[in-house]
């Protein structure tokens, strides 16, 4: 499955884009989200896979929580696609990951956790997350830890928090 043709790269970056601000990516990632039905029971989230290795960076695929079957997350719908299309990229690709929560290190269902695909992927260097995962289901989310012993590097995006926790939590009871 191609990434849908409205995330072409080149069709949305603005006049000065600049690879090295991450919230343009962010807010895409946000726009996945939103996609999401609001659940009382799970959080709302979107990702955006990226190879970061060519100018201007390569959008590889886009997800939200819940969009294919069996109860998946936006990190393991984004490697869904992208293992599935035929033309897939290489190895020697490094890839970025934008997701709009911090990857989950436990999974109520027993599903495997994000933070595992993303390191068991192995071709990820970087995770930018818009918010930190609240402790609603999982007390305490071990990604940060898990990442930094792969090498991988973890970046809270500046001034996306409020936002992305929003969306993420719509259908929560208060």
């Amino acid at each position: 499955m191609q990434p849908e043709a409205s995330y072409e790269t080149s069709k949305l970056q603005p006049a000065g884009f600049d690879d090295n601000d991450p919230r343009f990516f962010m807010q895409l990632a946000l726009d996945e989200a939103k996609k999401c039905t609001p659940s009382q029971t799970a959080f709302s989230v979107g990702a955006v896979l990226v190879d970061s290795t060519v100018q201007p960076y390569r959008i590889l695929a886009t997800g939200f929580s819940r969009e294919l079957e069996g109860n998946t997350h936006a990190e393991e719908v984004c490697f869904t696609k992208l293992m599935n299309e035929t033309s897939h990229p290489g190895n020697e690709m490094e890839y970025t990951i934008y997701t709009t929560m911090e990857p989950c290190s436990e999974r109520l269902s027993g599903k495997k956790p994000c933070v595992d695909r993303i390191v068991d992927f192995g071709r990820v260097s970087t995770v930018y997350v818009g918010c930190q995962e609240p402790s609603t289901f999982v007390v305490e989310n071990t990604a940060t830890s898990k990442l930094a012993e792969r090498g991988i590097r973890y970046l809270l995006v500046d001034g996306m928090s409020s936002e992305c926790r929003s969306v993420a939590t719509r259908g929560h009871l208060a």
